[in-house]
C-alpha cells in the first residue's frame, strides 16, 4: 500500500467511501508508517494511537459517511489544544501542560470525519523558521535531513512530505504555514484573518485574536486545502450567529486570470532559482492565455510596507513576551545605533513599550495600504510571488535567531530580513496559498506565494490546484518514495 502514504486526504476519502479502505485501516497504515520511518525526521512527537484506534473503529462501525473527510487520518500542529494531550509550544515551563478541551478547529475537523492521532513538532514559541526546542528536539526535512522543513509548521510540513498524514492544521503570522510548505514541497494555505476563528491555539486561553495571526491547513494537494479550510471557517459560534459565504473564485481557468507577477525585489533579495522559475512561470501562463504582468505592483513604497508590517509584527509578538524576555529586548535596543533598520532592529523596537496610541498611529497606516492592495486587486486577480527569499535552510539551532545570517546569491544579510515576502502580504491580512514551483540544482523543492485580496481564498486556492495540475503537483522525497509502505 505504498501509494497510500502519499494519496491525497479527499482520494482517501473516496476509497472509504466506496467500501475499498477502512477508516482503521487507513489509520493502522499511517501509524505503522510514522512508527518506522519517523526516527530520523522526528515530526510526529506526540502520539495519540490507542483514542485515534477507538474513533476509527467506530466510523466503521457506522458505515455512512460523517462527512468529507470521514475516516482520513492526520495530525496538527502541536500548539492546537486536544483534551488529554499536552500544548507546550516547545517551551519548558509548559511542559506539563495538559490540554483540557480541543480546539475549535480540532473539533471542526472531527465533526467533518477527520481521525487525529498525533500532534507535530514546533519551534520555542512557535518563533522561527526551524522546528527545533527542548521539549522534542529538532525536525528535520524529509528531503534533507541536514535542513530544516521550516518553522513553526515545520512538523506539520514534514509529516505531510513524508507521507505520515494525510492532512495537516498549521498557523501563521510570519511565513509559519507558508514557508514549511515551501521547504518541504507541500500546498499550504495561510487564510485571510479571521476567516477561520482560533480559539484553542492559545497557552494563555485568550479569547481575542492576535494580530496578523492566522490559522490554516497544509496539505498534499489544493483540493486538500480546500476541503480543510471548508471544514475549518466560519465565525466562532460562542462569539457570532453569523455566517460567512466566501466569493466563488474569479477565473476558473488560465484565461480567465489577470495575474500579477513579482519574481523579486532589492528589498526581498530572493535566490536566483526561485526568481527565475517565477519568470518562466509567467511566460508558461501568458501561453496558456492568462493576462501576465511582471511589473504591475500595488500603489505604495514596498519599504515602507515592509517595514509597517515589521512594526506591527514586532508589537503582536511583544505579547508573548514575559517579563525576563522583555528585558532582554530592551537590552538588545540599549546597544543598537538608531540607523539600524534590520528587521531584527525594527522588530525588537516595537516588541516592547508601545503606547497604544502609537500601535493606533500603525494600525490606521496599515488599513490605508490594506485599501491600496484592494486597489491593486480590482485589476489583478492573483498575485504570484516568493514564499521566501531561499530553500530549506540547514539547522541553525544554537545561534540565536538575531545573530545568524544567511547567503543568498552571493549577499549576506541577517537571517530575519527574509521577512520580506512573507510579511508584505501577510501584515495586511491578505490570503495567501502555496503551491510547488520547482527544485534547486541540488534537489530541494520550493514554493510559489499566491496571493489574493481580502476574502479571495477561494481565488488564490483555485489558482493552486491550476498550478498542481498543469505545472507542477507533489512529489514525495525520492528516498521516502522508494521506502516500502
Amino acid at each position: 500500500m505504498t501509494d497510500l502514504a502519499f494519496a491525497s486526504a479527499r482520494q482517501i476519502a473516496a476509497m472509504i467511501r466506496r467500501g475499498k479502505l477502512g477508516c482503521l485501516e487507513a489509520l493502522d497504515h499511517a501509524i505503522a508508517r510514522v512508527e518506522r520511518m519517523d526516527g530520523p525526521i522526528n515530526a510526529v512527537v506526540v502520539r495519540d494511537v490507542e483514542r485515534a484506534r477507538k474513533r476509527a473503529r467506530r466510523l466503521d462501525r457506522r458505515g455512512e459517511s460523517t462527512g468529507p473527510l470521514h475516516g482520513v487520518p492526520m495530525t496538527v500542529k502541536e500548539s492546537f489544544d486536544i483534551a488529554g494531550l499536552p500544548s507546550t509550544w516547545g517551551i519548558e515551563a509548559y511542559r506539563g501542560n495538559v490540554a483540557q478541551t480541543n480546539a475549535l478547529a480540532v473539533d471542526r475537523l472531527l465533526d467533518a470525519g477527520a481521525v487525529i492521532f498525533g500532534k507535530t513538532n514546533v519551534p520555542h514559541l512557535l518563533a522561527d523558521w526551524q522546528s527545533f526546542n527542548v521539549i522534542y528536539g529538532a525536525t528535520n526535512n524529509p528531503w534533507d535531513l541536514s535542513r530544516t522543513p521550516g518553522g513553526s509548521s515545520g512538523g506539520s510540513a514534514a509529516a505531510l512530505a513524508a507521507g505520515f498524514s494525510a492532512l495537516e492544521l498549521g498557523s501563521d503570522i510570519g511565513g509559519s504555514i507558508r514557508q514549511p510548505a515551501h521547504n518541504c514541497g507541500v500546498f499550504g494555505h495561510k487564510p485571510t484573518w479571521g476567516l477561520c476563528p482560533p480559539r484553542g491555539h492559545s497557552l494563555t486561553g485568550a479569547a481575542a485574536m492576535t494580530d496578523i495571526s492566522v490559522i490554516g491547513p497544509l496539505a498534499r494537494s489544493a483540493e486538500d486545502l480546500m476541503l480543510a479550510l471548508d471544514a475549518i471557517a466560519g465565525p466562532d459560534p460562542g462569539e457570532s450567529a453569523l455566517r460567512q459565504i466566501l466569493p466563488p473564485p474569479r477565473g476558473r481557468s488560465f484565461g480567465e486570470l489577470r495575474i500579477a507577477v513579482w519574481p523579486d525585489d532589492p528589498i526581498g533579495v530572493t535566490d536566483a532559482a526561485i526568481a527565475g522559475r517565477l519568470r518562466e512561470l509567467a511566460k508558461f501562463l501568458k501561453r496558456e492565455g492568462a493576462k501576465v504582468s511582471l511589473t504591475a505592483r500595488p500603489a505604495f513604497d514596498a519599504t515602507e510596507a515592509y517595514h509597517l508590517y515589521l512594526k506591527l509584527l514586532g508589537a503582536a509578538l511583544g505579547g508573548r513576551q514575559n517579563a525576563a524576555e522583555q528585558d532582554a529586548t530592551r537590552a538588545r535596543n540599549a546597544a543598537r545605533t538608531a540607523d539600524d533598520t534590520s528587521a531584527d532592529a525594527i522588530l525588537d523596537r516595537h516588541m516592547v513599550d508601545l503606547p497604544h496610541g502609537g500601535f493606533l498611529a500603525l494600525n490606521e497606516r496599515r488599513h490605508q495600504l490594506r485599501r491600496l492592495w484592494t486597489a491593486f486587486f480590482e485589476d489583478w486577480d492573483v498575485l504570484l510571488c516568493p514564499v521566501l527569499g531561499l530553500p530549506a535552510m540547514p539547522h541553525m539551532p544554537e545561534v540565536p535567531i538575531w545573530q545568524r545570517r544567511v547567503n543568498v546569491n552571493g549577499h549576506e544579510m541577517p537571517f530575519n530580513d527574509l521577512l520580506f515576502w512573507p510579511g508584505l502580504t501577510g501584515g495586511y491580512h491578505l490570503p495567501a496559498s502555496v503551491a510547488p514551483l520547482g527544485f534547486t540544482s541540488t534537489g530541494l523543492p520550493f514554493g510559489v506565494q499566491i496571493v489574493g485580496p481580502i476574502y479571495g481564498d477561494r481565488t488564490t486556492l483555485t489558482m493552486a490546484r491550476l498550478l498542481e495540475r498543469a505545472w507542477q503537483g507533489f512529489t514525495p522525497p525520492p528516498a521516502l518514495a522508494r521506502a516500502e509502505g
